[in-house]
């Protein structure tokens, strides 16, 4: 699905992203932040044997290609069959694409991608998709294959587990069985639990969400693991049936969730930098965590989750940079 109706956005003024083009012509290198506020401003017309990596692709093509998850409310849903997807990380990555195609100098187009969370890194590696907007949380492991943007929120894995459940914690489902969604940090982080604690419990992988979720509400497993978000998220939306779930014991992990795009890519890298400080002192962050998480969704409910202190820290730390 191709969105030909982008929203039109202030200027963002990418004097980092346009310096390191003119470097990079210069058979120079890519120049630091500071040196390339201090200089000059470079000559605006920006020609396509200037541009490198991504945005000389999609200056060349004019789309740019978002693998998105039609599954994870509020992140990136699907509202409705055939709807474009929505949701508080695809209305970031919208804004970066409005970034680039100033940057390029063309109007660019949205091809949308669905991924899933096995699928998701492969596809930023190969190029099918530039940019992954979801849930996807930024590791050291994952930075040695693709780069993140600056982080846009912060969970934690967790159990979900039916009401009348005697657990507290991950050791009291020892001989039990727990879902986990395959390709997720959640599952990494249970085998190695599982493996230190020496708990005797049976994973059980899913395809997705929807699917370990399921496992749970038909009494398959004793618990579902994932990021605390989600299964906050997903408790919400059983409506009347909510009081039959409960999240507990602490977070068994930190998840920082950020963009993902090539790496290796210094020129889209230092627009989605500079981009993010952009974002980050107009208040649109904020505006979009307000519109996503406090405020009623189109399902009808209203999750009320305040922003946590991380991201706000790293929305200040943005916004104050030079």
């Amino acid at each position: 699905m191709v969105d030909r109706h982008l929203p039109r956005h202030r200027s963002w003024h990418l004097r980092v992203v346009a310096r390191t083009a003119l470097a990079w012509a210069l058979g120079l290198g890519a120049t630091s932040p500071a040196r390339a506020e201090a200089a000059p401003p470079p000559n605006p017309t920006v020609t396509p044997e200037v541009l490198q990596g991504t945005l000389r692709t999609v200056q060349a093509s004019g789309r740019v290609a978002i693998g998105y998850r039609p599954d994870l409310l509020p992140f990136s849903f699907v509202p409705a069959p055939g709807a474009e997807p929505r949701g508080y990380s695809i209305e970031l990555c919208r804004a970066l694409v409005s970034a680039m195609a100033e940057t390029v100098h063309r109007p660019l187009s949205i091809t949308w991608v669905p991924v899933t969370a096995a699928s998701r890194i492969e596809a930023v590696e190969s190029g099918r998709v530039d940019l992954e907007c979801g849930t996807t949380s930024s590791t050291l492991e994952r930075q040695r294959r693709v780069a993140f943007s600056p982080l846009i929120f912060v969970s934690g894995t967790r159990l979900l587990v039916r009401h009348d459940a005697q657990v507290a914690s991950l050791r009291d489902l020892a001989g039990q069985r727990v879902s986990v969604t395959t390709g997720t940090t959640n599952e990494q982080v249970l085998r190695g639990l599982i493996l230190r604690q020496r708990v005797p419990v049976t994973l059980v992988p899913m395809a997705d969400h929807d699917a370990s979720f399921a496992q749970l509400a038909r009494g398959q497993v004793q618990a579902f693991a994932t990021d605390e978000v989600l299964l906050y998220v997903r408790a919400a939306q059983q409506g009347t049936q909510r009081s039959l779930y409960r999240l507990v014991g602490e977070r068994l992990s930190y998840e920082p969730y950020a963009i993902m795009f090539r790496r290796d890519d210094p020129q889209m890298a230092a627009l989605v930098a500079d981009a993010f400080a952009v974002l980050a002192r107009n208040g649109e962050i904020e505006r979009q965590y307000r519109q996503w998480f406090l405020r009623k969704l189109p399902s009808g409910i209203t999750l009320g989750l305040p922003m946590s202190p991380q991201l706000r820290l790293s929305i200040e730390t943005l916004a104050s940079a030079p």
